[in-house]
């Protein structure tokens, strides 16, 4: 998978709330995949592994089986990338951009003064 097509897959899997709810629940700790599903009654068992899956396609969630547990793990390495490549460079611009207008404001006006 070319890396554009790793960042499509991740932006598309970040693109469901309930995916990105998902995340935020493995972002202390992992958690069993039963765990998760009392998290979210709303949702069988099925769809809840349909959304890991998703995630695990995405590279956010790593999956690890014990005995009969399937414990999914938070994989923050994809979100930094995509951090890496639109957020940082977009907001450091922003904020040369605000730091330029502050500059600008604090400067001591010229006063203008009319000879007579």
């Amino acid at each position: 998978m070319s890396p554009s097509e790793r960042q499509d897959a991740v932006f598309r899997a970040l693109a469901s709330p309930l995916r990105r709810a998902l995340l935020d629940h493995l972002r202390d700790t992992p958690q069993t995949t039963g765990a998760l599903c009392t998290l979210f009654p709303e949702l069988d068992r099925c769809s809840v592994m349909q959304h890991l899956k998703v995630l695990e396609a995405a590279d956010l969630v790593i999956a690890e089986r014990r005995g009969r547990e399937r414990w999914n793990h938070l994989n923050p390495l994809p979100i930094h990338d995509i951090h890496e490549r639109w957020i940082g460079p977009h907001a450091a611009r922003a904020v040369e951009k605000l730091a330029g207008l502050k500059r600008a404001l604090e400067k001591p006006a010229k006063i203008k003064t009319e000879s007579a």
